[in-house]
């Protein structure tokens, strides 16, 4: 089998698709949370922090005046922010998921076939003479 044939066989497997749809859903899932905290959220906080805007934070640690070297808490913060939210959605959205799965019935298994239906009588008719 050649590469090529195996790269086919890799690509058409279910789970592999599913997870790209995944990944692609993810992405533009995580740009609207950014949009919310971004947007939404961080606006009244920066509010009711006096107008503290996180990204822009930064400790300055050396370099010069033209370049300075700084370490960016602030990127860190709203980061910390943004992961706390999407989690946060995902819990809701599985914790959804999970009671949708629960509200539907089970199906009841399937009985046995007919020839094992049969051969349990004759064995149920010979165990009787």
């Amino acid at each position: 089998m050649g590469m090529g044939a195996e790269f086919k066989e890799f690509i058409q497997r279910g789970n592999v698709v599913d997870m790209a749809v995944g990944v692609i859903i993810g992405g533009a899932f995580g740009k609207i949370v950014n949009s919310v905290v971004a947007d939404v959220l961080m606006p009244p906080i920066g509010y009711a922090t006096g107008g503290v805007d996180f990204k822009g934070l930064k400790a300055v640690i050396g370099g010069t005046p033209e370049a300075p070297v700084s370490i960016n808490y602030g990127m860190f913060i709203q980061t910390i922010i943004d992961f706390l939210i999407i989690a946060f959605c995902v819990f809701l959205l599985v914790k959804m998921v999970n009671r949708l799965k629960k509200a539907e019935p089970a199906p009841e298994p399937p009985g046995p076939p007919d020839d094992v239906k049969l051969l349990t009588e004759i064995r149920d008719l010979l165990k009787r003479t």
